[in-house]
């Protein structure tokens, strides 16, 4: 509890290890039990990914498998499927999307947040109430729009899309990671004749990385795992990536559901290997301006 003379008094939440030892091991019990209740559903795909056949036959679904299939069931995804092609379009929906929404919201947070303009808090609220349209309703205008441009079917449209979506949490993300940045900075750099461009490019950039690495994990899960507008906008294999493949996959192998968790399995690893990949920079810069002095 913090007391602060003439305001009021502002109580801060106790740490688990001076709570009373009832609570404690409350905590302790509750962590794992919830952990495993999130990761049920998980746990269950992985472990019928590696059934064989005669144990889904036979209706082992939940217990231990009898005989493990790992590697012939994950082999038989990339045999029997162009999986390795839907994952490579993945990529190159995601990589692109990704890197052009992050490029373009970072120049827009530092043009936000350090110039003052007429104008700018009316450009900011418009980038922060992007978010709150309910994508649903862009359906039929999206999907319109795409046709007449000849992006309908394409690497574009996913792309431009995701682009133009995510730009407005992108915009609102960095802009308040750039704000916190000491203006003082800046304008000593100005006073040696650094040029706006290099001022953006040597001494933004460097210092909110660990936000720029939180924002590309979060952003690259977000389009790696989008199913709906890659319904809504691409219909061939050729383009179609891993999240609608999935649905074909469920219709190409009927009742083999080991193969269908394998792929499964196989289509949700390039997220949570780049979240391992960037964990240090991620939790840095998801904490980064959380506290002062």
């Amino acid at each position: 509890m913090a007391h602060c003379q003439g305001q009021a008094t502002v109580v801060f939440p106790k740490p688990i290890q001076k709570r009373s030892t009832a609570t404690g091991i409350a905590y302790r019990v509750a962590v794992p039990v919830v952990l495993l209740l999130w990761l049920l559903p998980l746990i269950a795909v992985f472990l019928t990914s590696i059934r064989s056949l005669a144990d889904i036959n036979a209706g082992n679904y939940w217990g231990m498998p009898s005989q493990l299939s790992l590697i012939e069931n994950y082999a038989a995804v990339f045999q029997q499927t162009p999986m390795l092609r839907y994952l490579i379009n993945s990529l190159v929906i995601t990589i692109p999307a990704v890197a052009g929404a992050i490029a373009l919201a970072t120049i827009a947070g530092f043009a936000l947040a350090k110039y003052r303009f007429r104008g700018n808090i009316l450009l900011f609220a418009l980038f922060v109430g992007g978010n709150f349209v309910p994508f649903q309703i862009l359906m039929v205008p999206v999907r319109t729009f795409s046709l007449h441009l000849g992006l309908y079917d394409t690497y574009w449209a996913l792309i431009l899309f995701h682009m133009a979506f995510q730009s407005g949490f992108c915009v609102f993300f960095m802009r308040n990671f750039i704000a916190e940045l000491p203006d003082d900075l800046l304008e000593v750099a100005r006073t040696e004749g650094v040029g706006e461009f290099k001022i953006f490019i040597y001494i933004i950039l460097p210092l909110v990385r660990p936000a720029l690495a939180a924002l590309s994990v979060l952003i690259f899960t977000y389009v790696w795992n989008d199913y709906f507008w890659a319904l809504v906008l691409v219909q061939s294999d050729s383009v179609r990536p891993v999240t609608t493949a999935l649905q074909t996959l469920q219709g190409h192998f009927t009742a083999s559901w080991q193969l269908v968790s394998a792929a499964a399995i196989i289509a949700a690893l390039p997220p949570v290997a780049l979240f391992f990949a960037m964990q240090r920079h991620f939790v840095a810069g998801l904490t980064l301006g959380a506290t002062k002095g």
